[in-house]
């Protein structure tokens, strides 16, 4: 019995691997949609922009992996919303509505008291002139931080997530991650971490509290 409870001991999650999007801030699409009608625009033009336009996919993705900076690429998108559209901050412009995910912090902090390692695990959209980071005041919560722009590379390659685990010094099967894409969990999974995809916050942080056998303070 003894050995038996050692076992268990050791496989144990003692990592928190978090992405920040949708995960430790409020899903953003009705800020995007609110700030589109507020430019003059239609309200799925950043999603569109983004997503649908094989430029602004190609800029998103050289944003993701710092071969563009921020600023260049707030000019480069401006461009592509419509001539009226004043490229200054326009990531900060677009992304400063949007909330945090306080359950999701309260969670977080739960299992760091609890002695859990925390690794923040994302794909930059940049870090100036606007830091989403420090504007939603969640950075401080981390013992690692793997910010794609940073690193070169980006989610779903594994190599970010073999990364983030040696910066932890855990091993995959020790750690928990939490993603709100689908794409983004195999290759965790691949490293035999546990993974949970972020559907609404609540359910999320219900999900995970079973996991760590953490209890969030959801008041905070």
């Amino acid at each position: 019995m003894p050995q038996a409870t050692a076992t268990a001991d050791r496989n144990a999650p003692r990592g928190l691997i978090l992405d920040f999007a949708g995960v430790l801030t409020a899903d953003p699409r009705p800020v995007h949609r609110a700030w589109c009608e507020a430019e003059g625009l239609h309200p799925e033009a950043w999603r569109s922009a983004l997503n649908d336009n094989p430029e602004g996919r190609r800029l998103y993705t050289a944003l993701e992996v710092g071969q563009i900076g921020q600023a260049k690429w707030n000019e480069a998108i401006a461009s592509l919303l419509g001539a009226h559209v004043e490229p200054s901050n326009l990531m900060g412009r677009a992304w400063t509505g949007v909330p945090a995910a306080r359950q999701m912090a309260a969670l977080a902090r739960a299992a760091k008291e609890a002695g859990f390692r925390l690794a923040l695990l994302s794909n930059s959209f940049g870090l100036d002139p606007f830091n989403p980071y420090e504007h939603v005041g969640i950075w401080s919560l981390f013992d690692v931080h793997v910010i794609s722009e940073a690193v070169g590379m980006a989610k779903p390659d594994p190599a970010i997530y073999q990364l983030t685990l040696e910066r932890l010094g855990l091993p995959g099967s020790a750690c928990v991650f939490v993603d709100d894409h689908p794409v983004n969990l195999p290759p965790a999974e691949a490293l035999g971490i546990t993974t949970v995809l972020a559907t609404h916050e609540a359910d999320t942080v219900a999900e995970l509290q079973a996991l760590l056998g953490v209890r969030a303070d959801l008041a905070a």
